[in-house]
């Protein structure tokens, strides 16, 4: 009676395995990203990035510019006018990126300009908040993000260079981190949309484009 129970146990065991694997998706898993999507995600991240934050200061410039204590002469409306100079070309350079088709080197290119926007605008913060100790750490920074952008867009390395990449997101988080402890933006803040305006011949130009 023992050897039937196990017999029939062991029976039981072998149905249920049978059904488990009966039970297995035949759906084939999803297809790996190809190499120039991959340098795409990678690029575009980064130069959403970017805009963010660029985007980020110049609605803090312009939020602080309006307090009663704040002077707005004509030195603050330029700083402003370059801080929103900055965030749109940002901004446009993401767009390009979405607009375009897949291709490592104009998307480097793409990140690396949106970057450089971005350093301007920090540079327009840093004027703005008096050259405080945080916002040049924060202009430092951006700056650095700005050169690793630039160094991993060189046209010899058509934006597939990995450590430079891999340099470029580095140094694009601290910038983030450096932003966030001058005061210019907060972890996870929804940044206001920046208008793209008319992209003038002049950047399509800088973009290679």
């Amino acid at each position: 009676m023992a050897d039937e129970e196990m017999a029939m146990s062991e029976h039981n065991d072998d149905e249920r395995l049978v059904t488990s694997k009966d039970q297995v998706p035949e759906h084939p898993e999803a297809a790996e990203a190809t190499p120039e999507e991959a340098f795409r995600e990678s690029h575009a991240a980064r130069a959403q990035s970017a805009a963010s934050r660029a985007a980020a200061t110049c609605h803090y410039i312009e939020q602080r510019g309006l307090g009663e204590n704040h002077e707005d002469g004509p030195a603050e409306k330029e700083i402003v006018w370059k801080a929103t100079r900055g965030a749109r070309v940002s901004a446009q350079a993401v767009a390009l990126i979405s607009e375009s088709a897949l291709d490592p080197a104009a998307d480097s290119r793409c990140a690396r300009n949106a970057s450089a926007s971005a350093c301007q605008t920090a540079e327009m913060g840093q004027l703005h908040d008096g050259k405080s100790d945080l916002a040049v750490a924060a202009y430092r920074a951006a700056l650095k993000a700005s050169m690793a952008a630039a160094e991993a867009a060189l046209a010899g390395n058509l934006g597939r260079d990995m450590a430079l990449n891999a340099a470029a997101d580095a140094a694009e988080t601290t910038a983030v981190a450096a932003a966030e402890e001058a005061g210019w933006m907060e972890p996870g803040q929804h940044v206001p949309q920046v208008s793209l305006g008319v992209r003038s011949p002049e950047m399509m130009a800088m973009m290679h484009l």
